[in-house]
């Protein structure tokens, strides 16, 4: 029993068998998580929230900073007011609903990808090496410290771990697998030549190879890279078995 923004839940264990799942190996795609656009599939497809839910969140987030700012004016030194603990329960209440908002589609999207891929393929990122903060220290200050700060926010807004986990349960309860592969140059390297330069990147969603003139959506050029990048890592394990057995 948890009690979360002013609510009780209740969670109840049973058991029960459950019969091993058939593996699959087919169909499997690259996936690029981004920031733009939530999450790119190798074959082109882009996922992200439609228009209600977007235009919902933004209602949702807009009250919640409304109610914290309620907050602010109401904190004081010393002991609390009854007034302040009623608008923090509020606060927290709205914080809870965003949260539950962005939950719902991490479901939603993870489940349909579950049921529709065999599998995977996802660049295995440092998410909290990604989110620190640029600030640095007093001796040596941090460079575009508001820019990274709002990056930060952007990716933890996402909700980029806690996909990735459901996704990962639902693919095995389904007989799928999700595999990371190293993230390296997937968004520099042309998925046409294999040519590797940053100079193929210049822009945020354009990507144009230097050399063989691909020119490709930067998301769509990099999810391929990463289903590139999981064959040659399956290959790679495939290979360590066999030789492990003979």
């Amino acid at each position: 029993m948890t009690c979360k923004a002013g609510r009780w839940a209740v969670s109840i264990q049973t058991e029960m068998e459950v019969q091993e799942p058939t593996p699959r190996t087919s169909p499997e795609i690259g996936l690029d998580l981004g920031v733009v656009s939530f999450a790119t599939r190798s074959d082109g497809t882009q996922l992200h929230p439609d228009e209600r839910l977007v235009r919902a969140m933004k209602r949702a987030e807009d009250r919640l900073r409304w109610e914290q700012r309620k907050l602010s004016r109401k904190y004081r030194k010393g002991p609390k007011s009854r007034n302040f603990a009623k608008q923090k329960l509020r606060v927290a209440r709205a914080c809870e609903k965003v949260a539950d908002m962005r939950r719902d589609f991490l479901h939603e999207a993870s489940t349909t990808m579950s049921e529709t891929q065999a599998v995977v393929y996802v660049e295995d990122l440092k998410i909290r090496n990604m989110t620190r903060s640029a600030r640095g220290t007093r001796e040596n200050p941090g460079r575009n410290v508001r820019q990274k700060s709002g990056l930060n926010r952007s990716i933890l807004s996402q909700g980029w771990g806690t996909f990735l986990s459901l996704l990962e349960y639902k693919l095995a309860r389904r007989g799928g697998r999700l595999i990371r592969v190293a993230p390296r140059n997937t968004s520099q390297t042309c998925s046409a030549c294999g040519y590797v330069s940053p100079d193929n990147r210049t822009r945020q969603e354009a990507f144009v190879c230097v050399v063989c003139g691909h020119a490709e959506n930067a998301d769509v050029n990099a999810a391929k890279n990463i289903l590139r990048a999981g064959h040659a890592h399956s290959a790679c394990l495939e290979a360590k078995t066999s030789e492990s057995a003979a």
